[in-house]
């Protein structure tokens, strides 16, 4: 049972994020889980400007996704900062180079599961993740997200990303917040569930 999660990062919280989705893929034993992050778009230049290239360097080491990594997986868990209510560009030009897959059926039938980030409490987490889902859909594949089986979601006496389309966490408007104990335990029951409904459907 293969299990790609594939991401992009820009200051780290994502790439955070992956990482314990990942670790809770990899708890479910038969699954064999990898991370990937989605081509840079942006020139270093501005990378730099903004703060991102020094940053990056902490999961340089991550290989860079290509579309095969798509293909191969029986489940393919995405990560992605949210840009106004949306995707970053940077996975939507990655996804809008699979139409060769679409074509010809390649992803119907895996898993597909996303969690996200954003600046603020409501800035847009759940849009991007509903409207990562519409890709999906597109490909074929069955959507999988966190059940309230999962009470951390419903956590209110601290602030908390996490709802039933997918993990999420809140960065601040400053960057600075990374992913708290209790995002990252949602993070971690995504990949689980991810890996056990997949194990479900590859038997």
């Amino acid at each position: 049972m293969k299990i790609n999660v594939i991401f992009y990062s820009l200051y780290g919280h994502i790439y955070r994020m992956a990482e314990t989705v990942g670790e809770g893929a990899r708890s479910v034993p038969g699954s064999r889980v990898d991370l990937f992050q989605v081509p840079e778009t942006l020139p270093d230049e501005i990378l730099s400007k903004i703060g991102g290239l020094e940053s990056k360097k902490a999961f340089g080491q991550i290989p860079v996704a290509r579309l095969e990594h798509l293909a191969e997986a029986d489940a393919v868990i995405f990560g992605t900062p949210t840009r106004f209510g949306n995707m970053c560009a940077q996975m939507r030009t990655f996804l809008d180079g699979a139409g060769g897959l679409w074509a010809r059926d390649a992803l119907v039938g895996k898993v597909g599961s996303v969690f996200a980030s954003s600046g603020t409490q409501h800035g847009g987490q759940e849009s991007t993740i509903l409207s990562f889902h519409i890709t999906l859909l597109h490909f074929g594949m069955i959507l999988v997200g966190v059940p309230y089986s999962e009470k951390r979601q419903t956590t209110y006496s601290e602030l908390s990303g996490g709802s039933p389309y997918g993990a999420t966490t809140i960065a601040g408007s400053d960057g600075k917040r990374m992913p708290s104990e209790n995002e990252l335990a949602i993070a971690r029951f995504q990949g689980k569930w991810v890996a056990e409904i997949t194990k479900k459907l590859v038997g």
